[in-house]
């Protein structure tokens, strides 16, 4: 019983992180194509577009590994809290 309770659990937290780690790369992916575009479109100068878009990249790519890493973490706490309840409980 409890070996299929600690399986469900992993289950169940593999999945988030996926979820979770494919919708933000996901928008990671969509806001840097808007924010290159309206760049390219507004600004018209290749060298400044370039340096701007390799920075704003790399800021957005920062971001998302830390909020995976805060939401990873996170759920990982909650669920190992969930898990010593439930064995308290039972």
């Amino acid at each position: 019983v409890v070996v299929v309770e600690v399986l469900v659990i992993v289950v169940v937290i593999v999945l988030v992180e996926v979820l979770v780690a494919a919708g933000v790369v996901v928008v990671a992916v969509v806001v840097q194509v808007i924010v290159v575009v309206l760049l390219v479109v507004a600004a018209g100068v290749v060298v400044v577009v370039v340096v701007v878009v390799i920075v704003v990249v790399i800021v957005i790519d920062v971001v998302v590994v830390v909020v995976v890493v805060i939401i990873d973490v996170g759920v990982e706490v909650v669920v190992v809290e969930l898990v010593v309840i439930v064995q308290v409980v039972v």
